[in-house]
Formats: C-alpha cells, sequence, structure tokens
C-alpha cells in the first residue's frame, strides 16, 4: 500500500465511527456490556498494530481531523488516540 491510498484513511474513519456510534448509542440501544466489550476489542488490536503502523494511523487520524468540517466528530476524532490508549492523555 502506498502513502495516498485511499484505503487506509476510509477504513480509520469507519473505525472511528463505529465506536463513536457505541459511546453515544443510550443503554436501551445497546446493551452496555457489549459496548465495552467492542471498544476494548478495537482498542486492544489497535494496541497490537506494530508501530509504524499505528504512527501512521495516528497521523491518518490527524488529517481526517484537520479536514473534518463537522466540529463534533472532530472533537472526536481529535479525542480517539488517547480514548483507545493508542497515545498518553494530555
Amino acid at each position: 500500500m502506498t502513502a495516498t491510498d485511499p484505503l487506509v484513511p476510509a477504513l480509520a474513519g469507519l473505525v472511528v465511527d463505529a465506536v463513536w456510534f457505541l459511546e453515544s448509542c443510550g443503554d436501551d440501544e445497546v446493551d452496555p456490556d457489549s459496548t465495552v466489550k467492542m471498544m476494548e476489542g478495537v482498542g486492544g488490536e489497535l494496541l497490537r498494530l506494530p508501530l509504524d503502523q499505528r504512527d501512521r494511523l495516528l497521523q491518518v487520524l490527524t488529517d481526517l481531523a484537520e479536514v473534518e468540517p463537522d466540529p463534533a466528530r472532530r472533537e472526536f476524532l481529535e479525542s480517539f488516540p488517547s480514548a483507545c490508549g493508542l497515545v498518553e492523555e494530555q
């Protein structure tokens, strides 16, 4: 895959949107235990990425946030790395 491959940003955006959906659902929409399991699974898989791929993901998330017109999604994109444990909380 090349650095300009559109697949990586598209997949990163989908992962972020899925986690955002899970976080925003009420207990009556999605079972809270299932939400926690899914979010822990996503975070765990991302942490298992080799360091160079994790760095690439972090750059893709930064790039997505910079061009995101929706302020709420931009904020979530910016907070996603620390929420998933990819970086230390600031």
